[in-house]
């Protein structure tokens, strides 16, 4: 038997002269009305992919395999994690094994070594390292989000002091690290 959509699960009725859209840009990162970031992920790959053939060419050309690390890890690297601690939480498994499997080619290639980080522990760190920034600067715009500080201590221990209340989405930034070490 199949079950009706309520009324809830229904988008609300189109306005004249603007036009639905499926996917939107948003500061570079692509995001489906399905909160996906798929098609965000298989752009900035196919992209990278583009620029680490030109980084190939160099090689082909004489350039320093030193030179050719350094360019990979300031041009292509960063432009695989911008902007990740916003679209991390809303990629699936099969995203995460692209930009995984991304990074191999990359090892494979020479200008990334198998010692250093996965993408999901350089993702980790930039996470940790921009809640490091909210939490201990009362003025930074994302602050405001965090819940009131506490002064319960717990079984476990946390990397923050700040009230936890029932989790409610884990692909939220926030909320991802106020839970990160908990469940």
């Amino acid at each position: 038997m199949r079950m009706r959509k309520s009324t809830d699960d229904l988008p609300p009725a189109p306005i004249q002269d603007i036009r639905r859209v499926t996917s939107i840009k948003i500061l570079g990162i692509t995001i489906t009305n399905h909160l996906s970031v798929g098609d965000h992920v298989r752009d900035v790959i196919s992209k990278c992919a583009q620029s680490l053939y030109a980084l190939k060419l160099l090689r082909n050309y004489g350039m320093c395999d030193d030179s050719l690390r350094h360019v990979y890890k300031v041009i292509i690297l960063s432009k695989l994690l911008y902007a990740s601690p916003a679209w991390w939480g809303f990629t699936s498994a099969a995203d995460k094994q692209r930009l995984e499997a991304s990074l191999w080619r990359v090892v494979r290639c020479g200008l990334y070594s198998v010692d250093d980080p996965s993408f999901s522990q350089l993702v980790e760190d930039m996470d940790d390292n921009l809640f490091a920034k909210i939490q201990f600067n009362s003025h930074h715009v994302l602050y405001k989000l965090l819940p009131e500080k506490t002064d319960r201590t717990y079984l476990r221990p946390q990397s923050h002091s700040f009230t936890l209340s029932v989790k409610t989405d884990s692909r939220n930034y926030i909320n991802r690290m106020l839970f990160k070490d908990i469940y």
